[in-house]
């Protein structure tokens, strides 16, 4: 008897799976990077310093990063807010994120020049400027995570991002 119970508990762990809407996760020593879906193109040196704690030069290593990749594809000798309301504008855009036809498709362009521009203000820039500036290791994800964004957004308008 003790081995037909054993059997049918078996069994029925066995199926458990079948009536549970969770996924199974067999890896779960996954990295952060992963999880977040962090883009594969920001360089290695940004998973390096992560992974040694260094979360605020992480974050400025990879919007230092972006900054200079926006430089080469808009072909602009500027750097920093200025480069990024002159490569997005949407009267003369030297990045075209969008056709410019609608008013909304205007507003997407004009609405990620300043979010272009925002992020060197107020993410890049302090790391750059201040000493001992420190993030939080969720800060970090969640900036990268914004770098991320924004290069799949220049690859989804047909521009390459090189390392």
């Amino acid at each position: 008897m003790a081995k037909s119970l054993l059997k049918s508990f078996e069994g029925i762990v066995r199926r458990a799976h079948l009536y549970s809407d969770e996924e199974i996760r067999l890896d779960t020593t996954s990295h952060p990077f992963d999880e977040r879906n962090i883009h594969s193109k920001l360089p290695t040196i940004v998973r390096d310093l992560f992974d040694d704690g260094y979360f605020a030069q992480a974050t400025f290593e990879a919007f230092k990063f972006l900054d200079k990749q926006i430089a080469k594809l808009s072909k602009c000798r500027k750097s920093g807010f200025k480069l990024m309301m002159d490569a997005f504008s949407e009267d003369t855009p030297l990045i075209q994120l969008t056709p410019l036809l609608s008013e909304s498709e205007k507003d997407e362009q004009k609405g990620y020049r300043f979010i272009f521009a925002g992020t060197v203000m107020a993410i890049r820039n302090p790391r750059g400027h201040e000493h001992s500036f420190s993030d939080s290791l969720e800060e970090c994800l969640d900036h990268l995570s914004l770098a991320s964004l924004l290069i799949r957004r220049i690859e989804q308008a047909s521009f390459e991002i090189k390392t």
